[in-house]
């Protein structure tokens, strides 16, 4: 104890590894009780190596410079800075849970939820001008892209999408093809996109460019989804992504089309970086025929990053009750 005595710098640090042990477990605890016990019951085990960790890893620090044994010191450390990593990694595994579990009226947005987790941004490519229609007829959902802008890297092959649905459809069974307008405007070569990743809810496709961009070389493409059995009764939502690393996006809309069935309502979220949605607007009908009602939502200077959540109800109508009873009845 003489030797510890004798050394204020020994001192110090014994009272540093202490401070420090106290504060960043007093962080621990008050970050882990605001999140979700999803979170918290997965990442357990990790809270709990960390904490160990830090105990031990503290303990062999003091005992160290007790003894003067630099070996032990160092080992110390180490354990001490592994349990703060520990922390760190499995604080940022608690926020991607905390995104993948957006809600919005008492509907799990599923396909948003496994997007989020996976998400991919493409940095070679700027995005101008960004137009999706979208046709709802029955229980399928027609969804075409059409994305303009420019490239920013030395060059770029291909533009990327997330096409996401509450219904799993196999990528090869699934309707999609695009087209290069800048290299073909009359469009001749269809393009079939290629996909990455998992093939589940949230699906990654990049469509190929038939000529590689290079610099400043601008770019407009087609893409076109034919989605079965993804819309039904009640409440459902499209959402609105972009795969790209840019801030703002100068000029988009989405129009939604609704063949037949009409909804009572439909209303615009916006959902962050942060898993936090917000209510942007009730939208009304911009056009409507007899069998036909359209939605238009049109806006510029639109952040890139947060989703857009379009919401809607729908009622089973007459015909769509009449199959689904067909349909039990066959069954039994």
């Amino acid at each position: 104890m003489s030797r510890l005595n004798n050394s204020p710098v020994s001192a110090i640090i014994a009272v540093f590894l202490f401070t420090g042990h106290g504060l960043f477990w007093f962080y621990a605890k008050r970050s882990t009780e605001q999140l979700s016990i999803r979170a918290s019951i997965m990442d357990s085990f990790k809270d709990s190596l960390a904490f160990w960790s830090s105990i031990l890893g503290t303990a062999l620090g003091l005992l160290g410079f007790i003894k003067s044994a630099r070996w032990l010191a160092a080992l110390g450390f180490l354990l001490a800075a592994g349990s703060v990593a520990t922390f760190l990694y499995a604080r940022k595994q608690r926020e991607r849970l905390r995104l993948a579990a957006v809600k919005i009226e008492g509907r799990s947005i599923d396909s948003l939820n496994l997007a989020n987790l996976g998400r991919r941004l493409n940095r070679s490519l700027i995005i101008q001008e960004a137009d999706q229609v979208v046709t709802i007829k029955g229980e399928d959902m027609v969804t075409t892209w059409r994305y303009s802008g420019y490239c920013r890297a030395p060059q770029a092959a291909a533009i990327e999408f997330s096409i996401d649905t509450d219904n799993h459809v196999p990528f090869e069974r699934l309707e999609c093809f695009a087209y290069d307008l800048q290299h073909d405007p009359k469009r001749m070569h269809r393009i079939r996109p290629v996909l990455f990743g998992a093939d589940g809810l949230s699906k990654k496709i990049a469509v190929p460019f038939l000529e590689r961009l290079s610099v400043r070389e601008r770019f407009s493409v087609i893409l076109k989804c034919k989605l079965t059995g993804c819309v039904k009764s009640g409440i459902e939502y499209y959402t609105s992504t972009m795969s790209v690393a840019q801030e703002r996006i100068p000029t988009c809309t989405v129009r939604l089309l609704f063949l037949d069935d009409r909804p009572a309502w439909l209303r615009v979220y916006e959902c962050g970086s942060s898993g936090a949605t917000k209510l942007l607007k009730d939208l009304r009908p911009s056009h409507q025929t007899k069998r036909r009602i359209e939605y238009t939502d049109i806006a510029s200077d639109v952040p890139a990053r947060p989703a857009r959540i379009y919401v809607f109800r729908r009622i089973a109508s007459p015909t769509g009750r009449h199959h689904a009873r067909a349909g039990e009845r066959r069954r039994t």
